[in-house]
């Protein structure tokens, strides 16, 4: 992998669909590019229409395409949900070449090795993500390329997920005109940018709370051990609203983030505005106190399920406590609120890029960052992901033919001239969609 690549990561959540192109220049990333998008095919975190899904994606894509003048041909699709199952796998193979050095295609076979194990038909094998590899008995080694050694084996994790929810996703980015590089778990994303080395290693939990769905994972000893989603989100908060002040759920969405506080003993009660109440031309006044209070009852409740969820998975105690982020967290007083709740190391993470600082980017630029570390570690050869348009768009600008999906254009002779070479992954998935 070279530097200067680009690479471009594509998040589909309930409430949005956020596309960001991002320059890898060493190990260090330049966000250069950024599309988000109203998301209309969704429900708590899983596709309900797949035309809505597709238009929404495009209308991202083009977006973040405008936003630096590139056609984008591949994306990194992160994956999340319920259906998503962790399993620890365990691979070994015997050093192939005569001097001993451990070479790439010893790293291909050993993570092969590791996926040999009895997966249910409806089950797809998505990732393995290595936790450490061991040469001749030498544990706890990050890359063994380069070293001696007669007997190669790796720990790691085996991520599965559902077929038909896996190929509902693929389904929607192949009829939007993408083609998929890689595919990455939404969870161990998001902890690359939100949590640091300390708190993965100590014991953290990590709440995602977006719009429609609130993704709850735990990680210790430096992997991801559980993850859940809970079908509770920022909507949810908005439907309270919408019902509490008797207004539309688009006027209740501009309020909420307009004028909402999280919590109720910061809240400003000189703060007013006015609401248009539904069924009729009256319009009715209120103070932030009013909308706090239906506000913090909803995410006291989200975050209360949320330490369920945790304890659930058998984990009473969190050594490192809790780090939030998501779009909901975005909103005045939700670190006090949980604070107040958890009575226990609470912040909210927030990406650290110039156009992305909010936190409904972080699993985004997680996607980005994980899927270019992981690609590394296993050798996965990425091809580039976007296509310079210039030229392009200045002869459809003369021409100005019949308005068309850009992606759905054929490459040109020039744009041929550097043949491509398709990850595997793609060519896998192509069969289903042929």
């Amino acid at each position: 992998m070279d530097n200067g690549e680009i690479l471009v990561s594509l998040d589909i959540g309930t409430s949005k669909i956020k596309v960001i192109i991002g320059e890898i220049l060493g190990d260090s990333l330049n966000v250069i590019g950024v599309g988000t998008a109203k998301s209309l095919g969704m429900k708590k975190g899983a596709i309900v229409d797949i035309d809505e899904t597709v238009h929404s994606i495009r209308t991202a894509v083009e977006q973040a395409e405008r936003m630096v003048d590139i056609h984008i041909d591949q994306v990194i699709v992160g994956i999340n949900g319920n259906h998503v199952q962790l399993q620890p796998c365990h691979g070994v193979v015997a050093v192939s070449s005569d001097d001993k050095e451990i070479s790439e295609e010893d790293i291909h076979r050993v993570l092969d090795a590791a996926q040999v194990m009895s997966i249910p038909p409806e089950r797809e094998i998505v990732d393995v993500i290595p936790k450490q590899f061991i040469v001749d008995g030498l544990d706890e080694i990050r890359d063994p390329r380069g070293m001696i050694g007669v007997r190669l084996e790796m720990e790691g994790t085996i991520i599965t997920c559902s077929k038909t929810m896996l190929h509902n996703i693929l389904k929607c980015v192949e009829k939007a005109g993408l083609s998929i590089m890689d595919i990455c778990l939404q969870p161990l994303a998001t902890g690359e940018v939100a949590l640091s080395q300390d708190e993965k290693n100590l014991g953290v939990a990590l709440l995602d709370i977006g719009g429609g769905s609130t993704t709850v994972s735990v990680f210790e000893n430096d992997g991801l051990v559980a993850t859940s989603v809970i079908p509770l989100g920022g909507y949810n908060i908005t439907k309270d609203l919408s019902i509490g002040l008797r207004t539309s759920s688009e006027e209740a969405e501009d309020i909420k983030l307009d004028h909402g506080h999280a919590f109720f003993n910061d809240a400003n009660e000189e703060e007013t505005f006015e609401v248009n109440i539904i069924g009729s031309n009256q319009r009715q006044v209120y103070n932030q106190l009013d909308l706090t209070e239906i506000i913090e009852a909803r995410l006291e409740e989200i975050l209360v399920y949320s330490a369920r969820e945790i304890q659930k998975m058998g984990y009473d105690e969190i050594p490192g406590g809790l780090v939030l982020t998501g779009g909901t967290m975005s909103m005045p007083g939700a670190a006090d609120l949980a604070q107040d709740i958890y009575q226990s190391n609470v912040r909210i993470a927030i990406p650290d890029y110039i156009g992305v600082r909010e936190p409904q980017f972080t699993a985004g630029i997680g996607i980005l960052k994980f899927a270019y570390k992981n690609a590394k570690i296993q050798g996965k050869e990425f091809s580039d992901a976007v296509t310079e348009q210039r030229e392009q768009v200045h002869q459809v600008d003369m021409e100005k033919p019949k308005p068309k999906p850009k992606r759905t254009k054929k490459p040109t002779n020039k744009q041929n001239v550097k043949e491509k070479k398709e990850p595997k992954l793609a060519n896998f998935f192509k069969y289903f969609f042929d």
